[in-house]
């Protein structure tokens, strides 16, 4: 404490409710936030510990046959794609599990490394799965994953299946035994895939996409299929170095920072409440071009029952008063998967124009022809959820917007939202977002499955490296903080990561 110049605990605690003066409390939130950090980094520590301490099975890699696959895809990979391809090979191949987050933008091309991964484990007699968070992007996994392994010539020699809580039950025990018995290699699906009674002959290659929708225990459920089986974790959203180290400094990190040649940029502008006439006249001048868009409702954080509420409210105005012509789909969160699946499947196959959609739109679905998405309340959203819902169009040949209204036109909200015209790159509007809000927004308050940070800023990265040095040492000298003069510091580490347990 001496060293770092920090107050002493009950005095932080006072000057945090009852500051003395903004320096007093600026010293006491520093002080509250190294705790927090520090914490954060002893428990992934151990986690990192644990996990590399164990006995894996290394993957004899056939470079031959991962370099077949490679040149039979339709098209090229990307120098960044290649390069995190072979720190994923070298992990696997070693004897320790490997333990990996492979982060990048939307459309990078992240699938596809995996997949390569997942080819490359099945080849020398080992079997994969991919978890994840939707049925809708487990079916999207599955057909691209299929496309693509028929274009390589696989089809015969790997057999790919889906397993959802759709599936039905004859088919379920089919995929079960075939499972069991290592006639299924790769399994594509949604918590399905880590329930008891699942099991699997020998699954060497875990994947889990878009982390932050998983809590600790459903990744540790995944794990539990396979004797240490190597672990790569996938997430399109760009997080900061800085929060990277804090949230997953348990994982190596890998970055796919290059965009495939002929993706299209999103062409972006923001809008103000008065010009919402406007924007419908351009999503509908788009629709009489054969196009289909998304419109999305504005977030209301107290609960998703209001949410969902003014969302049918918003749906009904819009197909009743906007568009009465045209057919309009409409999504939100406190729909059964059932009922979200059939919507996305009309609006897949082109039976909806528009599709209304609360913020559960976020992640994953691939439309190509859905060519412009409004975005209502747009500064109500953080800019690294801006940046997701824009992937969700420009996926097709045509020429793409993003529109952002704002009902607020105050200078934080004009400026947060000129950050989105002039820049599509994912981790520079991440950064940009963590100094407008803090981390405790970052990932929106409902789906982390992350320790809340109280009073950790995103500014804090020198705080951070400290308590990082911190962790270390006293995780070097005393790794399971059995001294005396630990006692405190383990029990609170127990409280605090007993909390981030539980599933998010």
């Amino acid at each position: 404490r001496e060293a770092h110049h920090f107050l002493p605990l009950d005095e932080a605690t006072r000057q945090i409710h009852f500051p003395d003066s903004w320096e007093s409390l600026e010293a006491a939130r520093r002080r509250l936030a190294f705790d927090e950090l520090l914490l954060i980094q002893l428990g992934v520590f151990k986690q990192r510990q644990l996990w590399k301490s164990r006995q894996g099975t290394p993957v004899q890699v056939n470079r031959q046959v991962v370099d077949d696959f490679i040149h039979a895809l339709p098209f090229p990979l990307t120098n960044a794609q290649r390069r995190v391809l072979d720190e994923i090979l070298a992990d696997l191949s070693a004897a320790s599990p490997m333990s990996r987050l492979l982060q990048g933008d939307v459309g990078s091309g992240k699938t596809v490394v995996a997949l390569a991964a997942m080819v490359a484990v099945i080849a020398d007699g080992g079997q994969a799965a991919i978890l994840a968070p939707t049925e809708i992007l487990a079916e999207q996994h599955y057909h691209s994953m299929r496309a693509l392994l028929e274009k390589a010539g696989y089809t015969g020699k790997i057999a790919i299946r889906l397993l959802t809580g759709s599936t039905r039950a004859t088919e379920r025990q089919k995929i079960l035994d075939g499972l069991a018995d290592g006639r299924v290699h790769l399994l594509v699906g949604t918590h399905a895939i880590i329930q008891r009674d699942v099991s699997m002959h020998n699954l060497r290659l875990a994947v889990v996409d878009e982390q932050h929708r998983f809590g600790v225990e459903q990744r540790g459920l995944l794990r539990q299929k396979g004797t240490n089986p190597h672990m790569l974790v996938m997430s399109a959203t760009p997080i900061p170095r800085t929060l990277a180290l804090t949230l997953y400094g348990d994982l190596d990190l890998s970055i796919i920072d290059e965009m495939p040649p002929g993706r299209q940029e999103v062409k972006t502008r923001w809008l103000g409440p008065q010009e919402r006439e406007r924007a419908y006249a351009f999503l509908r001048a788009q629709i009489e071009k054969g196009r289909q868009a998304f419109i999305i409702c504005p977030l209301v954080e107290e609960s998703d029952k209001i949410e969902a509420k003014s969302a049918i409210e918003e749906h009904q105005r819009l197909q009743t008063k906007i568009f009465p012509d045209l057919k309009l789909g409409l999504l939100h969160g406190r729909m059964s998967g059932k009922e979200k699946e059939a919507v996305m499947a009309d609006f897949r196959d082109g039976k909806t124009h528009i599709l209304v959609s609360t913020a559960v739109v976020e992640v994953g679905i691939d439309i190509p022809n859905a060519s412009v998405i409004l975005i209502e309340g747009a500064n109500r959203f953080g800019l690294a959820q801006l940046h997701q819902f824009r992937g969700r169009v420009g996926r097709g040949q045509h020429q793409s917007y993003c529109l952002l209204l704002s009902d607020n036109t105050t200078d934080e909200a004009r400026a947060r939202l000129e950050v989105m015209e002039r820049t599509s790159n994912g981790f520079e509007l991440a950064e940009e977002d963590l100094k407008l809000r803090g981390p405790g927004d970052f990932f929106g308050t409902r789906q982390s499955g992350l320790p809340s940070l109280k009073l950790v800023k995103l500014s804090d990265t020198r705080l951070l490296e400290e308590a990082r040095q911190v962790a270390r040492t006293l995780f070097e000298d005393d790794p399971d903080l059995s001294k005396p003069e630990h006692k405190l510091l383990a029990r609170s580490l127990h409280t605090f990561w007993a909390k981030i347990a539980e599933p998010s």
